[in-house]
């Protein structure tokens, strides 16, 4: 029997497809169709399931209708309205036009390119004061917008959108809305893994894995069961990875989502995200706009940033800001540490990390906790802005531990990279150090290799952390005293005991393996003069022939 995931993976490679049919496969506006189509699918869905789940008294004429949809469209304008006042406010409120049902009913038309378009505005328009993000002007970014005009040929137009309603009408996601976070967090993953990459956009768009969100997750959490109006903040927020997971390890109901990414594309996605996750409260919170220049969420007067109980971020660690750089310079408050100079020759590589991790210390309130992935090379820096940082964090006792991840655990970053945490509630002494370099497993994904942490790794990283364990070779538990010693490194590494090993051998034994090493150590010497020769000669051949 085919699983309810399964059949939305097709669904997805369905719409995919499409696209590909009509010459939008890989098109800089592809991942808009694929994702809104999916999204209007859902709600759709989502609408009806909530109909029948209805305490009003009209839900029952839905609940046993073979049809919910045509039911729907059957009820007097009155008990429609009351049968709206009884739904979750997590989905918008449609109307029967808005079914997709309706327009499959109106497919065959010549100008349903014109119609399906509508019906989207329509929704979107309906359902603008909730259903809404924002940028940092407070422009409203609707629901939904225009997508048959993407495709060049007006002729193509109708027979695209029909093609795209084709494709939604034998589908439901019914059976998926008991899951929640576990079914649509992988969905998620499959749906946006050919559009979220970090050429499409500034700042976020560097995806985390799903084992690292989760680790953040669980560590800076924890399993504390009466947790209440908590809020969570990603100031490069990208789409949501590291928020949902909080969210989702917190409670939904019990926690407030707060965003800010620079990229249009992360902003739909992140939206998307936030709707499949039950979190809508949130979607005024999720803003549009440059966090470095511009941080949306202030204090309560109006005067200072925000503050919040947990803040994550993975940001992008080397990128060409010199056209905002002085502008976050002369924010000297927000940034203690310094802002990275423009290099005159390679603008690209100004460490915008940095100005990350400073927002990130500010934005945690007293008490709080944060995380931020940052290059593995930071937590041994000597010099310059990083060591600035490191040496405020250590002797402000706010550093609560590292885990440095395996290589290639990112899968579009080659960078070795580390999770740093914080904690201002200034609990422990101690500060955890975990070196997970050397767990993981390959795996090959569309001819590609990779590589990603198991659960297994997870929950040994979660356990060692948790109880600040001292492990011989992957884990330590040090003083903030010994950190300062060792020059603020926050490599665990460094902190290892040496250890030699000492194995009693004959001295038969010792001689046989000295004879090898010395055999091997003169065909070597052979073979490297043998190639020199040939190299000599090669340049005196190609000498002569000049």
């Amino acid at each position: 029997m085919t699983t309810i995931k399964e059949k939305t993976i097709r669904l997805i490679d369905e719409l995919k497809a499409t696209c590909q049919s009509f010459g939008m496969g890989n098109d800089g506006n592809e991942y808009k169709i694929i994702t809104q189509v999916f999204l209007y699918k859902f709600l759709n869905d989502k609408f009806g399931y909530e109909l029948k789940q209805s305490a009003s008294p009209v839900s029952d004429k839905i609940r046993s209708a073979e049809n919910w949809s045509a039911a729907y469209r059957d009820l007097s304008e009155t008990e429609r309205n009351l049968l709206l006042m009884f739904i979750s406010p997590d989905v918008p409120r449609l109307m029967p036009e808005h079914l997709i049902d309706n327009l499959w009913n109106q497919s065959a038309k010549g100008d349903f390119d014109f119609i399906f378009d509508s019906t989207m505005l329509d929704i979107a328009h309906r359902n603008i004061d909730i259903f809404s993000t924002q940028t940092t002007a407070r422009t409203k970014i609707p629901l939904f917008e225009k997508l048959t005009d993407f495709v060049t040929d007006s002729e193509q137009r109708a027979p695209f959108a029909r093609a795209l309603v084709d494709k939604l009408v034998n589908f439901s996601f019914e059976e998926a809305f008991a899951q929640s976070y576990d079914f649509f967090a992988s969905i998620f993953e499959y749906l946006i893994k050919d559009y979220n990459t970090a050429g499409g956009g500034k700042y976020a768009e560097y995806y985390t894995p799903h084992a690292i969100a989760t680790i953040m997750a669980r560590l800076l959490v924890g399993d504390d069961p009466d947790l209440h109006d908590i809020t969570c903040y990603d100031p490069s927020a990208g789409t949501g990875t590291l928020l949902m997971a909080l969210a989702h390890q917190i409670g939904e109901d019990r926690s407030t989502i707060f965003a800010q990414d620079i990229s249009q594309r992360s902003n739909k996605m992140l939206k998307l995200n936030l709707l499949l996750n039950g979190l809508v409260s949130s979607l005024d919170h999720a803003v549009q706009g440059d966090t470095l220049v511009s941080p949306y969420h202030k204090s309560e007067n109006g005067t200072s940033w925000r503050q919040f109980d947990f803040v994550v971020s993975n940001p992008p660690f080397k990128m060409d800001f010199s056209d905002t750089r002085d502008r976050i310079a002369a924010q000297g408050t927000r940034f203690w540490g310094g802002v990275p100079r423009v290099p005159p020759k390679k603008k690209e590589s100004m460490a915008i990390y940095t100005c990350f991790i400073q927002h990130v210390i500010n934005s945690i309130k007293p008490g709080g906790k944060g995380a931020i992935v940052i290059p593995t090379g930071f937590i041994t820096a000597k010099t310059g802005i990083e060591k600035k940082i490191l040496k405020e964090i250590v002797d402000r006792q706010i550093v609560w531990g590292v885990v440095s991840m395996p290589s290639n655990v990112f899968a579009n970053t080659g960078t070795n990279v580390s999770v740093l945490f914080f904690d201002k509630s200034h609990s422990s002494d101690k500060v955890i150090l975990v070196d997970a370099s050397k767990l993981g497993e390959d795996y090959k994904e569309d001819g590609i290799q990779k590589h990603r942490l198991t659960d297994s790794d997870i929950e040994k990283i979660v356990s060692i952390f948790r109880g600040g364990i001292a492990e011989d070779g992957f884990s330590v538990n040090v003083s903030y005293d010994e950190i300062r010693e060792k020059g603020y490194s926050l490599s665990a590494g460094q902190y290892f005991d040496i250890k030699i090993e000492y194995v009693d051998i004959t001295a038969e034994k010792f001689n046989k393996c000295m004879a090898e090493y010395r055999s091997t150590l003169s065909a070597m010497f052979a073979e490297s003069h043998r190639l020199e020769k040939e190299i000599m000669s090669e340049l005196k051949a190609m000498k002569f022939n000049k």
